[in-house]
Formats: C-alpha cells, structure tokens, sequence
C-alpha cells in the first residue's frame, strides 16, 4: 500500500517542541496549504493540515522554522484516537519523513503579503507578466525572420526528388 503525503505550505504559529519522557525529541506544527483553485467568491481558500515530526528532523524545524515560514515537507498520513474528558478524540496528522525549508534563514517572519509590502509585490508580479509576454510575443520583424515557413508571398519550389515517397 502507497501512504504518502507532500505538501508546499506555510506555518499558522511557532513550532511546538519537546521531549517525550523517554527522551525523544518530537515538534507538532500546523501547514496552511492553499488550494490551487478560487471558491465561487474568486477566493483560494487554505486547507490546515497538522504535522508531526521526531528525533534530528523534529529540532531543526524547531531551531530554524517559526510562524509564517515556508516548508515543503514529505511524509505519510496517520490517523489515531485517544481518551479526553470520558470521550473518544480522532484525530488525522502529517507524520513528517523529511522537511525542506524554502526561504532563507533571514527571511521575514511572515512574508511579503502580511509585511505590507504589497504594492511591490504587484509591480514585481505585473514586471514578470510583462517580461513573459514580451518572450512569447516576438515582433513582426522577428517573427518573419526566425520562422522558416512563413508565406513571404513568393511559390514555394518543391522538386519530386526530395519527397519521401
């Protein structure tokens, strides 16, 4: 049987870190996974999906991850129940194999958008759509040279002897 989960996404608060009684080190920490499609109010919503990671992997999120970090992160889907309060809890969580942090160390605790910052954020992404269609878009002087067939107005000459059949 295939159990395996990867997801890109953002931390919703601090890593939670501790030992068990026997020593272990264990973090518990929540990724906020944007959906890759709008709702119907052209709003992506985000799913919140609780991870859970052990031993070295566990004291790096903790050391170098915090509130708003980006992570990708490789593991598999566990769910369980425990006893609280005389009734039965089920729970579903990440259990995380490998984490790979995805913005520098120094980077902004919570990202560009929440920093305020986003009118540059715009102008950088309208800069890119720009750049993009001027690419894809070559100029009709451009277009005539690079492309081999296109119709320049004269008949083309093809001689029997280069046809394949």
């Amino acid at each position: 049987m295939i159990n395996r989960v990867i997801l890109t996404g953002r931390l919703t608060d601090d890593p939670q870190f501790r030992y068990t009684p026997s020593g272990v080190a264990v973090v518990t920490f929540t990724l906020a996974v944007t959906r890759p499609f709008a709702n119907q109010n052209g709003v992506r919503e985000a799913d919140f999906m609780r991870c859970v990671a052990w031993r070295k992997q566990a004291e790096n999120i903790a050391n170098y991850l915090k509130k708003g970090s980006m992570v990708g992160i490789d593991g598999r889907l566990e769910t369980g129940s425990y006893e609280r309060n005389g009734r039965r809890v089920y729970y579903t969580q990440v259990v995380v194999d490998t984490a790979t942090f995805l913005e520098p160390r120094n980077a902004s605790n919570s990202g560009r958008k929440q920093r305020g910052d986003r009118d540059t954020f715009e102008q950088e992404k309208n800069a890119s759509r720009k750049a993009r269609e001027a690419f894809m878009k070559p100029s009709e002087e451009q277009r005539w040279f690079d492309d081999p067939f296109a119709d320049n107005g004269e008949p083309i000459e093809i001689n029997d002897d280069d046809l394949p059949f």
